[in-house]
């Protein structure tokens, strides 16, 4: 996840990271009501503790609503941020799948038309439509995504993307992101079929392992394609009007 945020943290105009000893946390001025973007990553409790007042203060300049990933099994990070007003919003799924003997790709003509080699502005604008929060949230945050490093595969129909995908390579394991499928286009297996593009891809460059965060919807589809659970992870969130609070 750290490599991902680091895409976001330059993906729109105000974005900034602030990163501390085991602590990375990304500023996404231009969608403050969307956690998930506006999101922190740490190595242990203790440096989650030590940056905590500094990540506050900086969230609270944009008005942001903002999420820590926590383990389930970190009670000391849990502890401290419910006492500084975080609220439990969501326990998705750490997945994780072995590439190291090969992927089947899907077969030919399987999706029609599709490509590792899409433009990064079309991920934010299926994501709005796919996850129906009735704004631009996804568009805005993440309007200037790109880097080496990082690629976006896009199923279309009819010449309208309506699927997509993020995969970003590090140490030999591809984390996959932003997977979406507009409401329209579900019933397909788009998802499934465009991962599997996606995991061949990444074992015939010698990725060694992919891994995820799956909500309870979509992890049917990633079991499919061979992901497994190895553990929760929970979205401890602050919004704001829930002032940060230390005790």
């Amino acid at each position: 996840m750290r490599e991902w945020h680091r895409f976001v943290a330059r993906a729109s105009p105000g974005a900034r990271p602030v990163e501390r000893d085991g602590v990375h946390g990304n500023v996404v001025a231009a969608a403050p009501e969307r956690s998930v973007v506006n999101s922190v990553i740490y190595d242990s409790a203790a440096q989650l503790a030590a940056a905590y007042d500094e990540l506050a203060a900086a969230y609270a300049e944009v008005g942001a609503a903002w999420t820590v990933w926590v383990p389930a099994d970190d009670d000391e990070a849990r502890v401290l941020l419910a006492r500084a007003g975080h609220k439990l919003d969501g326990e998705p799924h750490a997945m994780a799948v072995d590439l190291t003997g090969g992927v089947e790709r899907p077969p030919d003509g399987a999706l029609e038309d599709w490509t590792s080699e899409g433009d990064p502005s079309e991920v934010g604008p299926i994501n709005d439509r796919a996850y129906g929060h009735g704004t631009d949230s996804f568009t805005r945050a993440l309007g200037g995504l790109g880097g080496d490093g990082m690629r976006v595969y896009l199923a279309r129909r009819e010449g309208r993307a309506v699927g997509c995908l993020i995969v970003v390579d590090h140490d030999r394991n591809a984390t996959i992101e932003l997977v979406a499928v507009v409401p329209e286009a579900r019933g397909h297996g788009i998802a499934g079929k465009l991962l599997g593009h996606a995991l061949a891809d990444a074992a015939g460059r010698g990725i060694e392992t992919s891994t995820l965060v799956s909500t309870k919807l979509g992890r049917p589809v990633y079991e499919r394609v061979g992901y497994r659970p190895v553990g929760v992870v929970e979205m401890w969130e602050l919004r704001p009007g829930r002032p940060a609070r230390r005790t």
